[in-house]
C-alpha cells in the first residue's frame, strides 16, 4: 500500500512505482504500477459508473471494474468493501489480507472496487487534464456510494451492514465514506490513512531518519553525509563523468537547471524512502520484486567500509536497487520525464498511476515530501520542485495547489474527523503516520499504533515471524469489527 513522492522518479521507474494494489504511488511511495496474479480465481466485473455524480444533468456513464469473493458469505452476514487506489486495482487481494480472515470469521461478501481513472477503469477517452477533472477523492466517494446502493438493490445487501477497508490513500477513502455516507457504509478500517492534507510534508523525511536510526544511529548520518557529498559534486561539471559511471545512468549526467539536480537527488533519496515505507511489509504475494530489501540491508551498505567513503556507499545502494528491479542503468533525462508525464494517451508511459496520482496530489492533497526539515538525512529538492512539476504537467499554479489543500481540509475534517465506528491503524515506522490518526480520538474512533511496523503492516498476510504487537493488533481490529457489528 501504500505512497511517497514520486512524480518525476516515476519517469524513470514507472514499473517501479503499490495499496499495495489498492493503494500506492510515489507521491505516497505506494505502487508498483502493475497487476499481478491475473490468473486468479476472480474475474473482473463491471459496474456502470456516473462520470459527474454532481452535476445532474449530465447524463454520461463509464465502465468500472470490481471483484467479488462470496466464498465466506453467510446469509445475514455484513459486507466488506475493498477500495481501490492509486493503481490497477490487484485480485491478489481477493485471495489474500488480513480483511479476508476477518470475513471467513464473520462470514462477510467480499467485493473490491476500482479506483475510478485507474487500472482498467477509464471514465474518459484520455488522461487530459479536462478530462482529469473528473478525478477527484469526492467523485470516488461518490462512486463507492453509488456502487454501494445499487448492489445492495441487486444483491438483497440493502440492509446488511456495511464495512469499507482501504490503506493509504484508500485508507483515507474509507475514513471519508463513513464520515459522508453514515448511513451507507457502517463502518470503517482506515490503515495508514493520511487524513490531512499539507502542500509541504517534510515530516516524512524526518521519520525516515527516525526509521533508519531504529536500525543504527549511525546509518542516518551516513547517508546524510553521502547526500550532501553528491550534491556538492553537482556544482562541478568535471564531476559529472564520475557521477555518470558510479551510479549507473544511461546518458552522461547533465545539470544545467535546478530542475535537474532536484530530479537526480530525489531519485536517489527515493530508494531509501521506499524501503523504509514498506520495511518487513509480507507483500510477497503481490508478486512484487524487492521485498527483500529492508532498512537492515540498506544500513548493512551504508555501514561497509570496505565500499569506501559514504559516497560510495550510497552509489552501491543505488546499484542494489537497480539490479533488484532488473534496471540496465538509470534514466536521468527530465525532458523524457516531461513529455513522459505530460501524455495524455492511456497507452502512454505515466497511465499506470503516475499521471492521475500526481494530478491529484495537484488538486487535491499536496504531501510533497520536501528536503525543506534540517531533521532528515537527503537534500537537494524542496517543496518549489514539486510545484513546478504541477503547473508543467497541468497548469495548476502553487497558489492554486495551496488552496486545493484548504478546501480539503475544510471537506473532510483533517484530524479533527468527527464521525463514529472508523478504526485507524498506522506503524511507527511509516512515515504516513505522521498524517495520520496515532491517538483515539474516542472510544469510536480509536487508533492502533503499532510500534516497529511499516506502512499498511496490518493488512498484509499474517505470517509466523511477524512482531507480537503486529498479530496483536490484528487481532484487536477484529475484536473491534466483531463488536461494532454486533451493536
Amino acid at each position: 500500500m501504500a505512497f511517497h513522492a514520486f512524480a518525476l522518479l516515476l519517469c524513470q521507474l514507472t514499473l517501479l512505482l503499490s495499496f499495495f494494489a489498492v493503494a500506492e504511488g510515489r507521491y505516497f511511495r505506494f505502487r508498483k504500477f502493475k497487476e499481478t496474479k491475473q490468473g486468479s480465481l476472480f474475474e473482473e466485473q463491471w459496474f456502470t459508473q456516473k462520470l459527474d455524480h454532481f452535476n445532474g444533468a449530465d447524463t454520461r456513464v463509464w465502465k468500472q471494474r470490481y471483484f467479488v469473493n462470496e466464498a465466506f458469505y453467510k446469509p445475514g452476514g455484513p459486507v466488506f468493501l475493498m477500495i481501490g487506489g492509486e493503481g490497477p486495482a490487484n485480485p491478489a487481494w481477493m485471495e489474500y489480507g488480513s480483511w479476508l480472515t476477518y470475513a471467513e470469521k464473520l462470514g462477510a461478501l467480499c467485493l473490491m472496487l476500482e479506483h475510478r481513472f485507474y487500472g482498467k477503469s477509464h471514465p474518459t477517452v484520455d488522461l487530459s487534464t479536462d478530462n482529469l477533472r473528473f478525478l477527484s477523492s469526492r467523485q470516488a466517494l461518490a462512486d463507492l456510494a453509488h456502487f454501494r446502493t445499487v448492489i445492495g438493490e441487486t444483491r438483497g445487501l440493502t440492509d446488511r451492514k456495511w464495512v469499507a477497508f482501504g490503506g493509504s490513500y484508500p485508507g483515507s477513502l474509507a475514513a471519508w465514506f463513513r464520515l459522508k455516507y453514515p448511513h451507507l457504509v457502517y463502518a470503517s478500517v482506515a490503515t495508514s490513512a493520511p487524513v490531512y492534507a499539507t502542500v509541504n510534508f517534510p515530516e516524512y523525511l524526518e521519520v525516515v531518519w527516525r526509521s533508519l536510526a531504529s536500525e543504527n544511529p549511525d546509518c542516518p548520518l551516513l547517508v546524510k553525509k553521502a547526500s550532501d557529498d553528491l550534491a556538492e559534486r553537482l556544482k562541478d561539471p568535471k564531476t559529472y563523468d564520475n557521477i555518470t559511471k558510479d551510479f549507473n545512468l544511461c546518458s552522461k549526467l547533465q545539470i544545467q537547471t535546478e530542475m535537474d539536480s532536484a530530479y537526480f537527488l530525489e531519485t536517489l533519496a527515493g530508494n531509501f524512502m521506499d524501503v523504509v515505507q514498506y520495511n518487513e511489509d509480507n507483500r510477497g504475494f503481490e508478486g512484487l520484486a524487492g521485498t527483500n530489501i529492508t532498512i537492515k540491508v540498506l544500513c548493512g551498505v551504508m555501514a561497509d567500509t570496505s565500499l569506501g567513503e559514504p559516497y560510495a556507499r550510497y552509489a552501491a545502494v543505488a546499484r542494489l536497487m537497480m539490479e533488484t528491479f532488473s534496471m540496465k542503468c538509470l534514466d536521468t533525462n527530465v525532458t523524457k520525464c516531461v513529455s513522459d508525464m505530460t501524455n495524455a494517451s492511456w497507452d502512454g508511459p505515466a497511465a499506470g498511476g503516475g499521471r492521475q496520482w500526481v494530478y491529484q496530489t495537484c488538486a487535491e492533497f499536496g504531501f510533497y515530501q520536501s528536503t525543506d526539515s534540517p531533521n532528515q538525512p537527503f537534500t537537494g529538492f524542496p517543496l518549489a520542485y514539486f510545484l513546478k512539476q504541477c503547473a508543467i504537467f497541468y497548469n495548476i499554479s502553487a497558489e492554486q495547489v495551496a488552496e486545493a489543500v484548504t478546501q480539503s481540509n475544510e471537506y473532510y475534517g483533517g484530524y479533527d474527523i468527527r464521525s463514529s465506528r472508523i478504526v485507524f491503524p498506522n506503524g511507527s515506522i511509516d512515515p504516513w503516520h505522521a498524517l495520520g490518526i496515532t491517538q483515539d480520538i474516542s472510544a469510536d474512533l480509536p487508533a492502533v499504533f503499532i510500534k516497529g511496523t511499516a506502512h499498511c503492516a496490518n493488512m498484509y498476510p499474517a505470517r509466523s515471524d511477524d512482531p507480537p504487537q503486529l498479530t496483536l493488533a490484528r487481532d484487536h481490529i477484529f475484536l473491534l469489527l466483531q463488536q461494532w457489528l454486533k451493536q
